[in-house]
């Protein structure tokens, strides 16, 4: 026990090493949204402003109009992609997993073969998909086309898998139905898959600057990750309202995390003795 305990040591020594070289970066952006830019672009990695100021949070707010249509727009297709992800990617799985259905290897080996392609390649059909349905500039050209993930339906499906049958077997007995086995009983129990599968899709939609770079050129429905490159000029970047714009992007991100987190750890296991 006690040399378990010596090689435990310098395992959370490097860890504790790895979260402070991590948190760096976060902490100097924390503090540059409250430094001026002339002490921004002076240099030195000083994380206590020597004129501490809030104008730059002010500034983003009252200053540059369309800020708050930017944080709306990203929270309304950060949220709707999440919430179709949880529900079609859950339902696909968990037909994968337990339906018989003529096709269902066929569709389950399509699915890994779309693992296996990379995002950027379907950029431009993509593109040109949304173009002839005229959804360039609009909520629905940023949401539709990420509604479902196959690297989630994947993952709900081996969930799903290990489920175990008699809890769906009881809930036939009294008289559930498929569909209400699904919502009342197996998708409540699903907890930790789902919570993991929200994080990370929501930190995706969150982060996604490529997609609404391609799609987009209203400045109106610019999301943030979109809205704060505008920031940056031809001869002048103003990295202190990007810092601070940085921070208010980063807060929704963090509250998802600590919200679901919970769920994500009491699930990282699951034995179905519930």
């Amino acid at each position: 026990m006690k040399s378990l305990n010596l090689i435990k040591i310098p395992l959370y020594l490097l860890l504790f090493i790895y979260a402070i070289i991590t948190f760096i970066p976060f902490a100097w952006a924390l503090s540059a949204s409250f430094k001026t830019l002339a002490e921004i672009i002076a240099g030195g990695i000083n994380f206590i402003p020597q004129q501490f100021t809030l104008q730059n949070y002010q500034r983003i707010f009252t200053q540059e109009p369309l800020f708050g249509r930017w944080l709306f727009n990203s929270v309304v297709v950060a949220v709707s992609v999440t919430a179709y992800n949880l529900l079609f990617n859950s339902m696909a799985g968990y037909a994968l997993a337990r339906l018989k259905f003529p096709g269902n290897q066929f569709w389950f080996f399509l699915i890994l073969a779309v693992l296996m392609i990379p995002g950027q390649i379907t950029l431009i059909p993509t593109f040109l998909i949304l173009k002839s349905l005229g959804w360039l500039n609009s909520y629905q050209g940023l949401i539709v086309p990420s509604v479902i993930n196959a690297t989630f339906i994947f993952m709900m499906r081996q969930f799903f898998v290990s489920f175990p049958k008699e809890l769906e077997e009881a809930a036939a007995l009294d008289g559930l139905g498929r569909l209400e086995t699904f919502f009342q009983v197996v998708l409540p129990l699903a907890k930790p898959a789902l919570a993991a599968q929200a994080i990370f899709v929501f930190m995706g939609a969150w982060n996604n600057f490529l997609t609404p770079l391609l799609i987009l050129s209203d400045s109106e429905m610019f999301t943030l990750p979109l809205g704060l490159n505008t920031f940056k000029g031809q001869y002048i970047s103003y990295w202190n309202y990007i810092m601070a714009a940085s921070m208010m992007f980063t807060l929704p991100a963090l509250a998802i995390y600590a919200f679901f987190n919970r769920y994500f750890i009491q699930g990282v296991t699951f034995t179905g003795s519930k």
